[in-house]
């Protein structure tokens, strides 16, 4: 029997007029997925994107990569078949004896999905046929409809059949490509990573800007972002990242400002800048990995005085979500190990031993009146490295 990966979506389903170009937009990114792989085809029928592989390549390693693809629900490693009932059941049987040999399955259930509607049998009669045969043809196994070890899934189409026993989850949302271009602001902490992944299952391409305080802070530190970006890219593709010095404006923040309220108003530093940079490079919005309470800057007070410095939209997907989630996504992705490195960022130079948490608007924009805001900008632009990672 010949192995096809069965690629399911499910949000892409519904979008109507739209549904052929997400579908397409699918189809490329999992192209550019398997790149390094030698692909035989990979063709849409049914709402289901077949991808066939040299028999060489590794299943494991195949799956591991479609799965970063954002769109899909799930991934199937198939067998196929003809369809006709006698090869249909006669490939059954031999996918579960070889299923016997690999595994401990003592039950097993087949479900049938009769795609190809005008065959001869129905979903029910195929699961019962084929059933039968495997309860004939094998030892030691038995039927259990309500728990079994492994489900049997026959996908009946016009052409050809299926039959798989896994369906391995994917990350859902929406190809990437398909929803404009957001500017994350990038940290070396372990919320802004996740906040990045997530915008891009929605469809959303990345760029970053990074805020560093060199020689204050080391080239570790941004090394550190480096390398937190080259583990992104596995699922945003490539990322330009702006290196941008804060240290000089932190410096005159320090210097003419209340101490409380260095943090609210370097971040309004780091919001300017980011839409310069974003309006510059055509980005739709920007994205902030700030999760409410979770800092004194991220108090609604102090979002309310950054979202004030800016007029672009600003996108907080961790908003609501708990530590401890953002912590499990990051450690699925790959990135937490990486960001717990104790290599400090800009955000903890001067940092003030009593941060305003309630910061008053009118108190934030005169002691921002009291630096030259346009200078520091300028001189902080001028002073940015562009860098691109790459798969």
């Amino acid at each position: 029997m010949k192995k096809v990966f069965l690629v399911k979506y499910g949000e892409i389903a519904l979008k109507g007029l739209n549904k052929p170009y997400f579908e397409r937009m699918l189809i490329n990114q999992i192209k550019s997925r398997l790149k390094a792989f030698k692909v035989i085809d990979i063709f849409k029928s049914d709402g289901i994107v077949y991808v066939k592989m040299d028999e060489n390549e590794s299943d494991t390693q195949v799956i591991k990569e479609i799965k970063k693809v954002f769109g899909i629900a799930y991934i199937s490693l198939s067998y196929e078949t003809e369809t006709d009932i006698e090869m249909i059941t006669k490939s059954a049987v031999e996918y579960v004896k070889n299923l016997i040999s690999e595994t401990q399955i003592k039950t097993f259930k087949v479900e049938t999905r009769r795609g190809y509607k005008q065959f001869s049998l129905k979903s029910p009669e195929i699961s019962s046929l084929v059933g039968a045969s495997i309860l004939k043809e094998t030892q030691g196994i038995s039927v259990d409809v309500h728990q079994p070890d492994y489900r049997i899934y026959i996908d009946v189409r016009r052409d050809k059949s299926y039959i798989y026993s896994e369906k391995i989850q994917g990350y859902g949302g929406l190809p990437l490509g398909t929803n404009g271009k957001g500017l994350i602001l990038l940290s070396g902490g372990i919320d802004s990573p996740v906040a990045g992944w997530m915008m891009a299952k929605r469809g959303m391409q990345i760029e970053a800007v990074h805020f560093h305080s060199y020689p204050f802070t080391s080239e570790r530190a941004k090394e550190k972002v480096m390398d937190l970006a080259k583990i992104m890219t596995q699922y945003t593709g490539k990322i330009k990242i702006h290196h941008v010095n804060l240290l000089n404006i932190q410096q005159q923040i320090a210097e003419k400002c209340p101490e409380a309220e260095l943090v609210i108003l370097s971040r309004r530093f780091m919001m300017k800048i980011a839409e310069r940079i974003a309006k510059s490079n055509r980005c739709d919005a920007l994205i902030t990995g700030e999760s409410l309470g979770q800092v004194a800057s991220q108090t609604i007070h102090g979002l309310v005085a950054t979202d004030h410095s800016v007029n672009m939209i600003v996108m907080r997907p961790l908003i609501a979500t708990d530590k401890v989630d953002i912590m499990n996504v990051a450690k699925d992705i790959g990135t937490y190990e990486t960001s717990i490195q104790p290599y400090e960022d800009c955000c903890t130079v001067f940092l003030p031993k009593h941060p305003s948490t309630r910061p008053k608007l009118e108190n934030i924009l005169r002691s921002e009146n009291l630096l030259d805001v346009e200078g520091l900008i300028e001189d902080a632009l001028l002073d940015t490295e562009v860098v691109t990672v790459e798969i």
